[in-house]
């Protein structure tokens, strides 16, 4: 059986894994980025660049986005793609950023008055396990249209999760960023508080492994805690910072204290404010370091 052609725009660490994902499932991709030389390097493997994104639509059965933000996307959907203008009957727009659930609700109201279906399919997993093909999504959106979409979604990730109506995959993102977030930063405090006692970071770092405080976090940031590997960076902590305040505004409209979050915000303006911003959001630890004057 063809499988349907996916258009796709935003090939950065995130995007340029899915598609590979994609084209070694069988899909025929056509995509585009602002930086041609993120399309170029897809373009032996089967890919087909775009001239523009407006002509993707016409292309396509389902267009998948992977973006900076929601402000972001709703341009590209706007001014890029001009589905307001062109329309496109049928299409299905699958959004895998880590939205503001808000926003994200209220264009897919506005694209559904189109006949189009927007799914906030957002990521759970690092550009690494997303080339791995190792992240879980979770979907918000028409029932229908995700399992639909289902092929796709196999194609991208180990695991999908239908979360409900437009915005929940995005509020679920935010949940699981916040607790992942909140464990690298505690495991910074742990490895920093190890260090000035005089203990040896790795073994440290290997008995948290093996005992009731294990979590993903120690195998994914850990080493790079350790080892101050901070580039290339994995997951930029600017781009979390971004995260994180989503939370606390979803917080705020619900009603919810983020008492640790709050913190971890500021956490994160601080090593923003020092030109860290692109550098892996496993240097949370450099935060513990320079206030205890741990810096080897």
């Amino acid at each position: 059986m063809e499988k349907k052609r996916i258009g796709f725009v935003g090939l950065g660490l995130m995007g340029s894994g899915m598609v590979r994902n994609l084209l070694s499932a069988g899909f025929p991709v056509i995509g585009y980025d602002i930086d041609e030389s993120k399309m170029d390097a897809l373009v032996g493997e089967g890919f087909q660049k775009a001239d523009s994104p407006e002509g993707i639509p016409s292309l396509a059965e389902t267009i998948i986005l992977s973006l900076p933000n929601s402000h972001v996307v709703n341009g590209v959907i706007e001014g890029s793609l001009k589905l307001f203008e062109t329309g496109r009957k049928g299409l299905i727009l699958i959004d895998t950023t880590t939205a503001d659930p808000v926003l994200s609700e209220e264009m897919a109201a506005r694209l559904k008055e189109r006949g189009i279906e927007m799914l906030d399919a957002a990521i759970s997993g690092t550009s690494k396990m997303c080339a791995e093909r190792k992240v879980t999504l979770l979907v918000g959106g028409s029932e229908e249209a995700c399992k639909g979409c289902a092929p796709v979604f196999s194609a991208l990730g180990k695991r999908t999760f239908y979360m409900g109506k437009n915005g929940a995959g995005a509020v679920a993102k935010l949940v699981v960023n916040l607790v992942l977030g909140l464990n690298r930063m505690v495991l910074a405090e742990g490895l920093c508080l190890a260090k000035k006692a005089g203990m040896d970071p790795h073994r440290t770092l290997a008995v948290l492994k093996e005992s009731a405080a294990y979590s993903s976090a120690m195998d994914q940031k850990g080493l790079k805690m350790v080892e101050k590997e901070f580039l290339p960076a994995e997951g930029k902590l600017a781009f979390h910072l971004k995260d994180v305040r989503l939370m606390l505004d979803l917080g705020h409209r619900v009603n919810a204290p983020l008492l640790l979050s709050a913190l971890h915000a500021q956490a994160l303006r601080s090593e923003v404010a020092k030109g860290r911003g692109e550098w892996d959001n496993a240097d949370i630890i450099s935060f513990y370091e320079d206030l205890a004057n741990a810096q080897s």
